[in-house]
């Protein structure tokens, strides 16, 4: 007799044949943004109101840049992927492909200029 877990068990079980994989995904994301985003904000915060020296010295710090870029492209990537989840539930056609790219192009640039903005302060 095999044992099998319920997740083995839904594994390939979703329309599209990874629901199991893009579920874990977005859990995972999750927590790691509730780790994540509190301790980019109290960093971000206490930047807030300083002078244009005092941000740049804050977000100098290799700790503040990491933390800013994996809050960054964590997120971006876990808007994306939830964003599509919407998308597919709501939208069909061509413009369902037309919304997809749309939002796949908008959170890669949104990384992108948060990166080279964040190597430019950083470095």
């Amino acid at each position: 007799m095999r044992y099998l877990t319920d997740r083995k068990r839904a594994e390939g079980k979703g329309a599209a044949r990874h629901g199991t994989e893009h579920h874990w995904y977005m859990q995972v994301s999750a927590v790691g943004l509730a780790f994540l985003v509190p301790t980019f904000l109290y960093i971000f915060g206490s930047a807030l109101g300083g002078t244009r020296q005092e941000v740049l010295d804050t977000f100098s710090h290799p700790f503040a840049a990491i933390l800013t870029a994996l809050v960054l492209v964590v997120g971006m990537r876990h808007f994306a992927k939830g964003a599509e989840m919407m998308l597919q539930d709501y939208v069909r056609g061509t413009r369902l492909k037309i919304s997809l790219i749309a939002v796949q192009a908008l959170s890669y640039t949104i990384i992108a200029t948060g990166l080279f903005a964040l190597a430019r302060i950083a470095l």
